[in-house]
């Protein structure tokens, strides 16, 4: 009662202020970055003087002055390495952080601030391809507020999501992407809305927000590289197959493009969106270790894709309250496209659970089906052949599918540089879940075969599905190139890299004053 009266008559309006044990609880949870010690210590009858913090407001306003324009044409480690960008936080002896503590809070910022201009650009797309009329969802309340209440989020997973398809009529009336205006209002929902995303994802060396990002700028590649690989018009409704230009553009042409995948922007915006959210709140353990605590999450979820659903209803919950309204009013106008962006949005994050082998296996049928020629295999074993229309939806879904897998181990398909960075990163967050006691062996026992193993068993067929699908053109054969590269240079000199992270974890223990468990590398 003492300590929370003296924090009452200490606070400050607007202002979150907690204890030491309730900041301790944060920071143990993968949540320091929300907390802002207080420049002075508050003096408690029978406790004497007391560390209070500030939570840090997820809405404040992010990197001031940045041009929208400018940032969505940066590259994600453009952004990320960038040291041009102000903290709007003040500086470190005004918001209680120490010069590491401000770096990661501008680098957020940063990344904040390139998600909303990658997506706001993606935005005016959806909005120009329906005339650019943004019209109040009201309506629309009862059916958003139905969805995912009938089951867990894996169980929404469909094998086929129809794609868009357009007649004429719709293209030709289909805006200037430049010309929208987007709003104020919306941009700043977009900007809260993405904060709070930021500020959900824990402090782990890998799945964090920066690696959400590195996994947003892949989506983003591999997306602007699709090429057209459709002999017909497989997105335009099969009574229209007349060349009509609009501005210039040749609408078929742009109906026809890549399964269906990048002429509607929807689609475009989903994919990119599940990027961003798909590791939200990622516990720092996989999912086998959440299963084998018995953790609520695991329960809830039937102890599958626990952290992939999770991390969706966390971020699809956020994304209907009522102040994101005019958001959500820009990205769907109807019921058809409400579920839509859904569906993409379930199957897209669910497909980056790569470990469970059910999952796996139901996947590599599904590619299988997709690209044969256009039979499908009912249980009785007899073969039937596929519509037109069901092959085109089939593919598109499949390729989302793996588009996304592929970006989320994105770094074993980049310069070498790169894949050991984050390489180091990954190693470091299973070794401290080790040292926790939250795995059951050691990593470093079997890192250097591991990594080995998964080159040779994922990482390399998931290169060589990208280019045989013959979708994504000339970054297909980069990512399959880099991938054997990189194996090749992992084979060299993997071993002295395993007993150098085994090393850096040693320092930074004895830097943070902790002890450490290592055992050394054989």
């Amino acid at each position: 009662m003492n300590t929370a009266c003296r924090m009452e008559s200490s606070g400050k309006r607007d202002h979150i202020q907690v204890t030491q044990a309730t900041a301790d609880l944060l920071k143990e949870a993968g949540f320091a970055r929300w907390l802002i010690p207080r420049s002075s210590t508050i003096l408690v009858k029978g406790k004497g003087e007391m560390q209070t913090y500030w939570v840090r407001k997820a809405k404040e306003p992010v990197a001031k002055g940045c041009d929208l324009k400018s940032a969505t044409s940066l590259t994600v480690d453009e952004t990320i390495e960038s040291d041009g960008a102000e903290s709007t936080g003040g500086s470190s002896s005004e918001c209680g952080l120490d010069a590491e503590g401000i770096h990661a809070l501008r680098k957020t910022e940063r990344l904040v601030e390139w998600d909303v201009a990658v997506l706001t650009s993606l935005l005016q797309q959806i909005i120009a391809s329906r005339g650019g009329f943004v019209n109040d969802i009201t309506v629309l309340s009862t059916e958003e507020m139905s969805i995912g209440t009938n089951g867990t989020v894996l169980e929404e997973f469909t094998p086929i999501i129809p794609m868009k398809r357009f007649e004429v009529e719709d293209l030709q009336q289909r805006k200037q992407p430049s010309a929208i205006e987007i709003g104020e209002t919306v941009i700043c929902q977009l900007r809260g809305y993405l904060s709070n995303v930021a500020s959900m994802y824990k402090d782990n060396p890998f799945h964090n927000f920066e690696h959400a990002n590195h996994v947003t700028a892949s989506v983003k590649k591999l997306l602007a590289r699709i090429v057209n690989t459709d002999k017909i018009n497989g997105l335009a409704k099969e009574n229209n197959r007349s060349i009509v230009k609009a501005n210039g553009v040749d609408l078929v042409d742009l109906a026809g493009h890549s399964y269906g995948i990048t002429s509607d922007p929807l689609t475009q915006f989903s994919v990119v969106f599940s990027a961003i959210i798909h590791d939200i709140d990622h516990p720092g353990v996989p999912n086998s270790q959440l299963v084998k605590e018995d953790t609520r999450s695991a329960q809830i979820y039937k102890m599958k894709s626990v952290a992939e659903q999770n991390s969706v209803e966390l971020a699809w919950d956020m994304l209907m309250q009522d102040e994101y309204e005019d958001l959500r009013a820009c990205i769907y106008q109807t019921k058809e496209d409400l579920h839509r962006f859904r569906q993409l949005v379930v199957n897209t994050v669910m497909a980056t659970d790569i470990v469970d082998k059910e999952l796996q296996t139901l996947r590599k049928a599904r590619w299988e089906t997709a690209f044969s020629e256009n039979t499908i295999i009912d249980p009785s074993g007899k073969t039937t052949k596929e519509s037109e229309t069901d092959q085109e939806n089939r593919k598109a879904t499949i390729v989302i599918e793996h588009l996304i897998q592929a970006s989320d181990v994105a770094h074993t398909m980049q310069h070498w540089h790169i894949y050991k960075s984050w390489n180091e990163k990954y190693f470091m967050e299973c070794y401290e879940a080790y040292q926790q006691g939250r795995a059951d062996s050691d990593p470093s026992e079997d890192w250097y075969k591991g990594e080995i193993g998964f080159f040779d068993f994922f990482v390399l067929p998931l290169a060589k599905k990208l280019q045989s699908c013959g979708v994504f053109g000339v970054s297909s054969d980069e990512y399959l190139n880099y991938a054997m590269a990189n194996r090749e240079e992992w084979v060299r000199e993997g071993e002295p890299l395993v007993k150098e992270y085994l090393a850096k974890y040693d320092r930074q223990q004895q830097q943070q004053g902790g002890t450490s468990k290592l055992t050394s590398y054989a």
